[in-house]
């Protein structure tokens, strides 16, 4: 049995082997899952950092920076593998074609001839579960970050909080209100659009700009010690 997928700007049709299709499912939902609880323990990295730096590496010691990323991929895993169980036991007659551009599992589970109400109800509760409990993990260090910043009266201390903080905080709001928006889209022909260009966003665009995003603040170093050797060059005369 093959799933096809069909790009609705083009005549070609896209096929996808019914297994593959169910791996490309699984591998994407455990990135998108263990992103965003990587992004919850990096926020409390951040909290232990600003809030209590002498205790740093009493606080955040490898051992258990080690669990809270292993934990992340743990969960990751485990949530999708249940939906993963379900799906597979849901039949498939003939051809089908997914109305997306990946085996997304909403998408996939539409074109099942069978109840699919259990299925839905695990991926909402699951998908729920998983975004409630990262923001309400990284907004509650954020408030004590806040707070502490708030007591610092000197520019530099300022300053070097927001570094800290301000890739941290670009990718979170990126990826945060990317997720969110998919819940506060309603349910028509346009909205579906919408919803494939947001998946699109944060299953491909989002992962490509962490890197730049991260790296922005060794690019300014860079860029002003460069700028700096530039400046104080000097030219031979001839």
């Amino acid at each position: 049995m093959r799933l096809q997928a069909q790009a609705e700007k083009h005549e070609t049709d896209w096929s996808i082997f019914y297994l593959s299709c169910m791996l490309q499912y699984f591998l994407s939902c455990t990135a998108v899952v263990t992103v965003s609880f990587l992004l919850a323990v990096m926020a409390y990295d951040h909290f232990v950092a600003i809030c209590n730096p002498l205790l740093y590496t009493v606080a955040m010691p490898h051992s258990l920076c080690d669990l809270l990323v292993a934990w992340s991929y743990l969960w990751g895993m485990t949530g999708p593998l249940v939906l993963l169980c379900y799906a597979l036991h849901l039949n498939f007659s003939g051809h089908n074609v997914i109305n997306h551009f990946f085996c997304k599992y909403t998408a996939l589970i539409a074109v099942s001839s069978s109840d699919v109400h259990i299925p839905h109800l695990l991926f909402f509760a699951f998908a729920t579960f998983s975004e409630v409990s990262t923001l309400l993990v990284i907004l509650t260090p954020y408030v004590f970050i806040l707070m502490t910043v708030l007591k610092i009266r000197s520019a530099s201390g300022h300053h070097k909080a927001f570094s800290t903080c301000a890739s941290h905080m670009t990718c979170i709001i990126i990826f945060h209100m990317t997720v969110l928006s998919l819940y506060c889209v309603p349910n028509s022909q346009n909205s579906r659009q919408t919803f494939k260009g947001a998946s699109v966003y944060y299953t491909v665009i989002n992962p490509m700009l962490n890197p730049l995003i991260y790296s922005l603040r060794n690019w300014n170093k860079y860029v002003k010690d460069a700028f700096r050797k530039l400046t104080h060059t000097k030219v031979p005369l001839h």
